[in-house]
């Protein structure tokens, strides 16, 4: 008998990038590099485990933008035209390094994982959420939700109906996508302010996911850590991440992605072939970019990117698997200690972006199939669940309130606004003013109803954590200044027309074929509450 529980959480989300206004935008890759390095990874290992009799449990959430985006038509067509093109420079590839054994073996491994990537995106008929859908079904993945549009939910938090709108537009999405209504939350970057449980709970969510002290410093002080969840006054089941298990992961001085075995992000073949052979695989404009080929591994923690030597997938594979027994090892020593300490089973709750795996860390789709497999057949300390199903099984925990927290640098909210970012704020809760308003408001036709919930699709859109966060990093800032600036925009031009009532028809339509997101929003959702 398992002494306690393992909950492996995985967050999918990307903002939402389309633009069919534009031929080419290079910000949309973002999404076809999730699809092709971390998705599809994904799938394949779920669909071995499944194959080979392993009844995995995972929870992952998945955004509504990614949901919407993966179910987009024009992005699928666009995916489709970029998956062929990196077809086409494997192969070239291929023939290029006919007298480079090393260069021809890693181009070969790069023309079978596309082919690969290409009949599973056929074989679901490009609905990669249908694809996923299948393992919520079987009950081995359990989906979440997170914010509408992934807005952080402190720093809106003197507007409930804008925090509420955020949360009850994610839920119905959900249910549009999967049929069924969401049990759980990831909080946008895992930030919690006080009292945003009873929104939670009043949309029929059961629990969501925080940082690690959001529950260590709960009032009372949990007995157990972030070793059992926590309940609230209202019912919200909390859940913190352990912080033992994420650092081994994630960290890149200390964790696994670290070793120099695997492969190196930061060498790429747009930035180091040829300009003229190359030339047709980058940017429209002559831009070079990644391309997802790779030839290098890490080698060394000092070796900079001209030392790097020749990667080679057999020994990163190798590599994963010792890290996933060493992860393992580790979990089995670390709740067998906690069960005697606790007198019951504990749970280590160990979240990550989903695209950690695949994208920054090539092997690790290899290294979470690695753990399920040995986690089902190679020990009995712990078994994996779902959150649902571990609160399901005990039903009574501690009653605490949570405190403020992120997931950000030093924990608090710093990283969403600084000086870099500042200037967005007064911007959107102006425009959260404007359309707390225009929720009061009956529509008078069918266009202006249509102009309403244009209006609440910006706001949601402006209102991304990942523009401020963007604008802290210091990467693709122009874009997120423009994608800001866009949404606030287009919705102060639709409530003005509203206020003048007259609403530009023509405008407004393109409008909607741009920002397409939520097709079944009510801007009634912005209503007063209560």
């Amino acid at each position: 008998m398992a002494v306690g529980y393992l909950a492996f959480v995985l967050h999918a989300h990307l903002p939402f990038v389309r633009h069919p206004e534009s031929d080419y935008v290079l910000e949309e890759e973002w999404l076809f590099e999730a699809i092709t390095e971390t998705y599809v990874p994904l799938l394949h290992s779920f669909e071995g485990l499944k194959r080979d009799g392993v009844d995995f449990k995972m929870t992952m959430s998945m955004t509504p933008p990614l949901v919407a985006m993966l179910r987009d038509p024009l992005l699928q067509d666009r995916y489709d035209a970029h998956l062929a093109q990196l077809q086409e420079l494997a192969e070239k590839e291929v023939d290029h390094n006919q007298h480079n054994g090393h260069l021809r073996y890693l181009a070969e491994h790069y023309v079978k994982e596309f082919q690969l990537v290409r009949e599973t995106w056929e074989r679901y008929d490009r609905d990669l959420v249908k694809a996923f859908k299948q393992f919520l079904d079987s009950n081995n993945l359990e989906i979440i939700t997170c914010g509408a549009t992934h807005g952080y939910f402190p720093l809106m938090k003197m507007y409930p109906q804008a925090v509420w709108a955020q949360i009850k537009v994610a839920c119905e999405h959900y249910e549009e996508n999967f049929g069924r209504p969401p049990k759980g939350m990831w909080l946008p970057e895992c930030a919690y302010y006080d009292g945003l449980e009873r929104l939670i709970v009043d949309s029929g969510l059961r629990y969501f996911l925080t940082d690690g002290h959001g529950v260590l410093y709960a009032r009372p002080r949990p007995r157990f850590g972030t070793y059992a969840p926590i309940f609230t006054e209202t019912g919200a089941a909390v859940f913190g991440r352990d912080h033992e298990s994420s650092q081994q992961v994630w960290s890149s001085q200390v964790g696994y992605p670290g070793d120099p075995e695997y492969r190196e992000f930061y060498k790429d073949l747009g930035w180091e072939a040829e300009y003229e052979y190359i030339k047709p695989y980058i940017m429209p404009n002559g831009q070079r970019k990644n391309t997802g080929i790779k030839y290098h591994k890490i080698t060394s923690r000092f070796a900079g990117l001209g030392d790097k030597a020749l990667y080679d997938p057999y020994w990163a594979r190798e590599k994963a698997a010792e890290h996933a027994a060493n992860f393992m090892f580790n979990r089995e020593q670390q709740i067998r200690h906690l069960a005697e300490i606790m007198q019951r089973p504990p749970i280590i709750v160990s979240p990550y972006d989903a695209e950690l795996f695949g994208h920054w860390w090539y092997e690790g789709p290899w290294f979470l199939d690695y753990l399920f497999r040995k986690t089902w057949f190679d020990q009995q300390t712990y078994a994996m669940t779902h959150l649902a199903d571990y609160l399901h099984q005990y039903p009574t925990q501690q009653i605490c309130r949570p405190a403020q927290s992120s997931w950000g640098y030093k924990g608090f909210h710093e990283y969403w606004l600084n000086e870099t970012n500042a200037w967005i704020y007064p911007h959107l809760h102006k425009s959260a003013e404007r359309m707390i308003e225009l929720g009061r408001l009956e529509a008078s036709d069918e266009l202006q109803r249509r102009a309403l919930n244009q209006a609440a699709r910006e706001l949601l859109l402006a209102q991304s954590s990942d523009w401020a966060f963007i604008m802290r990093t210091g990467t693709m800032v122009p874009y997120a200044v423009r994608r800001t600036r866009s949404h606030l925009m287009r919705f102060n031009k639709i409530y003005e027309d509203i206020q003048a009532g007259k609403v530009d028809s023509g405008w407004l339509e393109k409008v909607e074929k741009i920002d397409n997101i939520f097709p079944n929003i009510n801007y009634k959702v912005y209503q007063p509450l209560g």
